[in-house]
């Protein structure tokens, strides 16, 4: 039913009608919420309105004035336009219309600093500026997505509800929608999100290319293989997808379609912000930077790279005899597993460290909960990650809680002989390289860093702690070379 110029008010107006902003709009109308529908251009208002008018109750507008009354107070709308200044553009125009503690929530992919300033500008008006993640895509948006809102708890006490109703729901029925925590906390999370899908594709695709340059498996055999993994602890959405795509034959060529791909995969920026985040933060997410770099690797200069395929030597070795292919198979899973455990390990820390740097209080089981549906990195694994983080005693690192520990002590192995035969056949596989090394790493006694300190001392004097003495101390490199505290003039 559509309504325009009525007394009845709706509860939630949705402005920037494409295809993720009309499938919300859709998903709160089949819930029994009365919706109230804007566009810059009212054609598209109009089109929505002919192809699923029938689906709940909406209210046609044409202006944001139009918009704004149409609302119950206090008023809740969802800006559903393309990051960056045209968000700024529609808050800016919305702003002077609203009554205080009316909310406008964004819930496009925003850098979270952009949401962190839009919140506290919008505070100081009265009114409430919600940033939310959202994550599943045009199907997750009209049938369920996961949803991650930050802001303010209060504009989450009548914005809430209705987000947990047309929220995607998890196995043990919970909504896959919860408050992450103040101002630009909500995107922060779906950013980081973003930044473990990225690995998850990488190491994916990583497996596909072992089988199929090193044990020679065909895309239509592969698919089966996958279907069969989705049958194991990789049980997940990528992994059903990643079987559905090695499956499809093209239909002009005969091929699999796989095999007329351009091999130039895109970004749109999330997996390069989770990065950029965690330089500034100190946060080792190797795994999720190999993945953007493989990405830029794979599109940024390809007249570079079909000269190198040309010129560059391989420098193969007189590898071991392969394994039987099963083993091998088995291998490659094993391997893809340990490294996607890295990857939501490395995501998880991103997000403490965010949280002492931002003052947000975020709760890992319960945004691990979040991703159980919806979303695109949900997963079998995610219920065995929330109950590793529940109650006081949490890990200082997802790999050491305990069943995590002895999973590694399974897959570690396979994931070491898989990056050899790689390493020895020329196959790239930067994030199992990458995520084996953070393992090792972290375990690792003594790490190269002393060393580091101390060319630093020698260049810049820079000081270095000592292991057998407290303070900061710097050796006379240029002098008599006798180490001294740094705080004073004692010599050791």
């Amino acid at each position: 039913m559509t309504e325009k110029n009525t007394s009845k008010k709706a509860q939630i107006g949705v402005t920037g009608l494409a295809v993720m902003g009309a499938n919300l709009a859709r998903n709160l109308a089949r819930h029994g919420y009365t919706v109230a529908l804007h566009n810059r251009s009212v054609e598209k208002t109009d089109a929505l309105l002919e192809a699923h008018g029938s689906e709940g109750e909406f209210i046609r507008t044409e202006t944001l004035q139009e918009l704004v009354d149409s609302l119950e107070s206090p008023r809740r709308i969802l800006i559903m336009v393309k990051a960056g200044a045209p968000v700024d553009a529609v808050i800016d125009q919305l702003a002077p219309l609203l009554d205080k503690d009316d909310i406008i929530i964004d819930g496009g992919n925003s850098h979270f600093p952009d949401t962190i300033r839009r919140e506290h500008d919008l505070s100081q008006m009265g009114l409430h500026f919600v940033g939310i993640g959202v994550s599943g895509g045009e199907e997750g948006a009209l049938n369920g997505p996961s949803i991650m809102p930050g802001g303010s708890e209060k504009s989450y006490e009548s914005l809430g509800p209705l987000l947990e109703d047309i929220a995607a729901k998890a196995p043990d029925g919970k909504p896959c929608c919860a408050w992450i925590s103040t101002d630009g906390a909500g995107h922060f999370v779906k950013m980081v999100h973003n930044g473990i899908e990225y690995a998850d594709m990488q190491v994916i695709g990583e497996a596909y290319d072992l089988l199929r340059s090193v044990a020679g498996i065909e895309p239509a055999d592969q698919a089966e293989i996958f279907k069969k993994w989705n049958t194991t602890e990789l049980n997940s959405y990528l992994i059903e997808i990643t079987s559905e795509v090695l499956s499809q034959v093209d239909a002009k060529t005969g091929k699999p379609l796989i095999d007329v791909i351009v091999d130039e995969a895109g970004q749109k920026g999330t997996g390069r912000w989770t990065v950029q985040a965690a330089l500034d933060l100190g946060s080792p997410v190797t795994g999720i930077a190999e993945s953007v770099f493989a990405r830029a690797l794979s599109s940024s200069n390809p007249a570079a790279r079909q000269q190198a395929q040309k010129e560059l030597p391989a420098g193969v070795l007189e590898s071991s005899q392969l394994a039987e292919e099963e083993e091998f198979i088995e291998d490659v899973r094993k391997a893809l597993f340990a490294s996607k455990l890295v990857s939501y390990a490395q995501g998880l820390d991103q997000l403490v460290a965010a949280g002492k740097e931002y003052g947000w209080e975020l709760k890992l089981d319960e945004i691990a909960g979040l991703w159980r549906a919806g979303c695109i990195i949900r997963a079998e694994l995610l219920g065995e990650i929330m109950d590793a983080y529940q109650g006081d005693t949490q890990p200082v690192n997802m790999l050491l809680a305990p069943g995590f520990k002895k999973l590694m002590e399974d897959l570690l192995p396979s994931w070491r002989r898989v990056i050899v035969k790689a390493t020895e056949m020329g196959i790239p596989v930067p994030v199992f390289a990458s995520s084996l090394s953070y393992y090792d790493g972290l375990r690792r006694d003594r790490l190269p860093a002393a060393l580091i300190q101390g060319q630093r001392d020698f260049f810049g004097a820079h000081t270095y702690a000592r292991v057998d003495s407290e303070g900061m101390w710097h050796t006379e490199w240029s002098g008599n070379r006798l180490e001294i505290d740094a705080a004073s003039s004692h010599t050791h």
